[in-house]
């Protein structure tokens, strides 16, 4: 049975940033992660801080075959299964708690949760996983965090977020302990709100050739 690193990493399929989604109207669902996923990126991250996540996971899980789409933002065990049910193939946490990791490991559904100090990073790897999320990056040291934890913490991976834009997307990926990077620039809310959807997807074709 693959480990949660492991299907993971089949999920995201070598795919360099996945976009951090706000959505507040489901009905934008839809076209964004049409058009995120015509550009190059078709896996997602919906984040449960509007009322409206719970349906535009399930908008896209329904209707978007090529989108691969995540629930973030999980904060709790009943959060975690709402999402799965929802119809996320992925559960992204800020952080790391025994309810959470016990809600992962009684579900098919893997867990990316936060980690930003070593001992978190500890606690996570003692559970099995080996792929984090990096939260707040760029608050948390960024880069220069990253570096420190590649020798001590070699057999760990990361995808930071939290600061990360185009312009210093590239300088994560090029750290050998960073898979991919999450953020919101790919799809500003003023291009979402005005359904600029060629603009987003030009975006998204752009971000998704990074790191390579």
């Amino acid at each position: 049975m693959p480990s949660t690193t492991e299907k993971l990493l089949s999920l995201l399929n070598g795919q360099p940033v996945i976009p951090v989604l706000k959505i507040a109207n489901p009905a934008d669902a839809v076209p964004l992660a049409r058009a995120l996923a015509s550009g190059g990126l078709p896996v997602i991250e919906i984040t449960l801080r509007t009322a409206a996540a719970l349906e535009a996971i399930r908008r896209v899980a329904g209707e978007v075959e090529d989108a691969v789409v995540g629930a973030g933002t999980i904060l709790d065990a009943r959060q975690f299964g709402e999402a799965a049910a929802a119809g996320s193939k992925f559960i992204v946490s800020p952080g790391i708690t025994r309810e959470l990791l016990a809600a992962a490991k009684d579900s098919d559904v893997p867990l990316l949760p936060g980690a930003i100090t070593p001992g978190e990073v500890m606690a996570a790897r003692e559970a099995g996983l080996r792929f984090l999320k990096f939260f707040p990056a760029e608050q948390s040291g960024g880069i220069a965090s990253l570096k420190a934890f590649a020798s001590p913490l070699a057999d760990v991976k990361f995808c930071p977020t939290g600061g990360i834009t185009g312009k210093n997307a590239a300088d994560y990926l090029s750290l050998p302990n960073v898979i991919c990077v999450g953020g919101s620039w790919v799809a500003p809310d003023e291009l979402v709100k005005a359904g600029k959807w060629d603009e987003i997807e030009a975006l998204a074709r752009a971000a998704s050739k990074l790191g390579r």
